[in-house]
């Protein structure tokens, strides 16, 4: 007597329905990794999705500084990461890039925070480069909205596979490019300041 294929499916359902699966039968599937921990960007300056201080803005005096910034969870392979702080609602002359804030590449993935008041220039004493912002300086800018209803500012941060190839000149839409295809983990954090 020949036995199909479908009957020994169907036997085989019943067994396991019952039970009782032939050790033949029996595949153990590999346990499953565990996920890894989510990346987690904060500052002691403000709670994310509230409002950004004064101190952090274009309405202090003498001039804003930048918050001070922490993360974690950073992946081992991690190579280096990439900060971006910016505006997503203001599209100057309706391009499709909003206003760049801070731009920062190649902080060691061993560091896991920035200070408050970051100072200007190209380069930071742990090698991290400081792109230009919007008014084209080196450096933190802080929120400045037109006066009216409150923007959105965002903080993000990608940890990378490698170190980016790229001198303090390189635009934001640089350093995108030269990241593409080597994001391992990225976090957000945002705020609201309006004038």
């Amino acid at each position: 007597m020949r036995i199909s294929i479908t009957q020994t499916w169907k036997a085989l359902a019943l067994l396991a329905a019952a039970g009782v699966v032939p050790a033949s039968a029996q595949q153990a599937a590999p346990p499953a990794a565990p996920p890894a921990p989510q990346i987690l960007l904060s500052t002691p300056a403000y709670a994310d999705g509230t409002d950004i201080p004064v101190k952090y803005t274009c309405s202090a005096t003498p001039a804003a500084v930048s918050p001070a910034l922490q993360w974690n969870n950073i992946p081992k392979d991690a190579a280096s990461i990439t900060l971006i702080f910016h505006d997503p609602d203001a599209h100057p002359m309706k391009s499709m890039w909003d206003v760049t804030h801070w731009i920062v590449w190649n902080i060691p993935a061993t560091v896991t925070q920035l200070p408050e008041n970051v100072p200007a220039g190209p380069k930071l004493d742990n090698g991290a480069v400081q792109g230009k912002n919007v008014r084209g300086a080196n450096g933190y800018l802080g929120p400045c909205p037109p006066p009216g209803k409150p923007h959105h500012y965002t903080y993000e941060l990608y940890v990378l596979d490698k170190t980016l190839d790229l001198g303090p000149d390189a635009s934001r839409a640089d350093v995108m490019k030269e990241m593409d295809g080597h994001i391992i983990g990225k976090a957000v954090y945002a705020g609201f300041f309006h004038r």
